[in-house]
C-alpha cells in the first residue's frame, strides 16, 4: 500500500486534477477520489449513473474491481473519468 499520484480528467471538467490515490484502491474508488474534486463544484451529479475509469484516449474502461497495482498505470498518468447509464 502506498500513495500513487494520478491525473484525472473528469467528463465534464475542464481542469485536470492531481489525485493521490492508494496503490491499493479499485478503479470504483479512483473514481470516486476523482469525483471529490469535480462532482458538485465543475460537474453537476449524475444520480443513478456510475463512474467508470479508462486510460485517456482508450475506449475501453478498466475493470471496476481491478487494483491500481495491477493496472499498469504510471504515477501521474492520466486517466479519464466517464459516466455511464446503467444497463437494462
Amino acid at each position: 500500500m502506498a500513495l500513487f499520484p494520478i491525473t484525472s480528467n473528469f467528463e465534464g471538467d475542464f481542469v485536470l486534477q492531481l489525485v493521490a490515490v492508494d496503490s491499493e484502491c479499485t478503479m470504483d474508488e479512483v473514481a470516486a477520489a476523482a469525483a471529490v474534486h469535480s462532482v458538485g463544484r465543475r460537474v453537476r451529479a449524475r444520480p443513478g449513473q456510475i463512474m467508470r475509469v479508462r486510460r485517456q484516449g482508450s475506449e475501453d474502461f478498466l475493470p471496476r474491481s481491478m487494483r491500481v497495482s495491477e493496472s499498469g498505470l504510471k504515477p501521474t498518468e492520466t486517466v479519464e473519468i466517464i459516466w455511464e447509464a446503467p444497463k437494462h
